[in-house]
């Protein structure tokens, strides 16, 4: 599933590994290896996953807009 792909490195600094995934929803998993010393963003973590939340591609469960009934030019 990898092809060939095991490392990688951000532009940050950070350097990611690529592991097999749980299930068929996520079938790579991405792993921050090492965080880099110059590197500012709060949620890169040694040794944690990388979440790809896939849930926010798949269509809202919410109620859409209600669209208008039919419209009539005046005149």
């Amino acid at each position: 599933m990898l092809k060939g792909f095991t490392k990688a490195h951000l532009s940050c600094g950070c350097a990611l590994s690529f592991r097999d995934g749980t299930d068929e929803a996520s079938p790579v998993t991405v792993v921050l290896e090492v965080k880099a010393p110059g590197c500012t963003n709060p949620r890169h973590v040694s040794g944690l996953a990388l979440y790809d939340y896939r849930e926010a591609l798949r269509p809202s469960t919410r109620f859409g807009i209600v669209g208008e009934e039919e419209f009539e030019e005046e005149g």
